[in-house]
């Protein structure tokens, strides 16, 4: 259709669209003190001005709509989260890392070492699921999710990338250096500024959530979605909890129920889990599929 054409289309848009003013703002023929100067930048390409501090609601918005509206594109309907430590190791790495740690912290090493178990466990899951490839009114569904890092997060996009699918990584911008893992599926692998934004992104198309043994991360994570689920604001959903005696040492769940802080019903919030099989079970029978 001709430019001429268009004018008479009734489906053809009046105004210009953001991308076509702002090519007709670089070709602007005049370089003058004032078209030089950032106030004159159109409000959408101006990086500082978008950066101050007054801004912080319109950066919560873009970080809300971005990740979403690419996950659409994408067609993921639902996903498998996959939550847990950035530091244990694979069982390929965890005897270098024994025999490299100082006396001094020889004890921790071999705890990490020790729950190299749940890396497999964790690429076992994910590979599993990817391979299954369900789809339902033609989105794609279970597909892994992870924080994008290291160890834990790493074993989930191996295993989906293992079984030839793409799996997501929502990576967070820290101090120090830090980038996604190399299985990340490119084009589904999102940097966030913002945690809560990050952890909303987790949940919003989640439909199992998997979680391994973890530090500090990983508990905000799952406390905060058994939050939801036990304040009913979120609909429940398969919750695996991968390694009993790990979590049992760290966290006395039974204590809190005796002290009445929580109620003995919300220890069902979540399932015991050791093994992938024992998670892709439930959730098969939670959603009443075929195994």
């Amino acid at each position: 259709m001709s430019d001429k054409d268009a004018e008479h289309d009734l489906s053809d848009r009046r105004f210009y669209r953001a991308n076509e003013e702002a090519e007709f703002s670089d070709a602007a023929p005049q370089s003058t003190p004032q078209t030089q100067h950032p106030a004159y930048r159109l409000a959408f390409r101006d990086t500082d001005f978008m950066l101050r501090d007054e801004l912080r609601p319109v950066r919560f918005q873009l970080e809300l709509l971005k990740p979403e509206m690419l996950l659409d594109e994408a067609g993921v309907g639902s996903t498998l989260v996959m939550y847990g430590s950035a530091r244990i190791p694979s069982t390929a790495e965890a005897e270098t890392l024994v025999e490299n740690a100082s006396e001094e912290s020889k004890g921790v090493a071999k705890n990490l070492a020790a729950k190299a178990k749940y890396y497999d466990e964790a690429y076992k899951l994910a590979r599993m699921v990817s391979e299954k490839s369900i789809i339902e009114d033609g989105l794609r569904q279970f597909v892994v999710t992870t924080g994008g890092g290291p160890s834990i997060m790493e074993a989930g996009n191996k295993g989906a990338s293992d079984a030839g699918a793409e799996s997501i990584g929502l990576n967070i911008v820290l101090p120090h250096e830090q980038a996604p893992n190399t299985f990340v599926t490119p084009y589904l692998s999102f940097q966030f500024h913002y945690f809560a934004l990050r952890k909303m992104h987790f949940l919003l198309r989640a439909k199992a959530v998997a979680v391994f043994p973890g530090g500090f991360g990983t508990f905000d994570e799952f406390f905060e979605l058994l939050t939801l689920i036990q304040t009913g604001k979120m609909k429940p959903m398969p919750i695996l909890l991968f390694g009993k005696d790990f979590w049992t040492r760290v966290i006395d769940f039974e204590a809190l129920a005796d002290e009445g802080t929580i109620s003995h019903a919300d220890l069902d919030l979540f399932r015991w889990c050791e093994t992938a099989d024992e998670a892709w079970a439930h959730i098969a029978e939670f959603y009443e599929l075929s195994r």
